[in-house]
């Protein structure tokens, strides 16, 4: 037979973890979900964050090089060989955006957008996505790259 005392603390034991726990899912279910990534003026799918994200490479020679590589084999067909957006697959109505050397267009494009932009690409004007193809070291590589062609 249970005693009473010990009857008494195992129900009020059960008593405040019940009520622990449903305080505990209250407020899980009060917060807010991470913001998610969503379409941006331009066609762009760029997270909230995208403008403070900081490469994690240094634009040193060894980076510009590789990122160079990765620009003529994934990106000179429309960007063009020197990035002015006059590539032989190239939108000639959207050629001053593909420009990439306009240097006051920077302010727009920091690192982490153009990020963003090359992993997730566009509709239209067209804009590969990339994230499946190339990795996250390569596209911080040719961002590098095609920093370095700003005028």
């Amino acid at each position: 037979m249970v005693r009473r005392p010990a009857l008494i603390l195992v129900l009020t034991t059960m008593l405040l973890v019940s009520v622990g726990m449903a305080r505990a899912y209250e407020r899980v279910a009060q917060q807010k979900p991470a913001p998610a990534d969503k379409a941006q003026p331009g066609g762009w799918t760029l997270p909230p964050d995208a403008e403070q994200k900081k490469s994690p490479l240094t634009a040193d020679a060894k980076v510009l090089a590789a990122g160079k590589t990765v620009f003529k084999n994934k990106c000179q067909k429309c960007h063009g060989a020197t990035g002015l957006g006059d590539g032989p697959d190239a939108d000639p109505d959207h050629q001053s955006d593909m420009d990439l050397t306009n240097a006051s267009r920077a302010s727009k494009n920091p690192e982490g957008v153009m990020f963003y932009k090359v992993s997730n690409g566009r509709k239209k004007p067209k804009m590969p996505a990339f994230k499946d193809e190339l990795t996250e070291q390569q596209i911080w590589s040719v961002v590098a790259y095609a920093q370095s062609l700003r005028k």
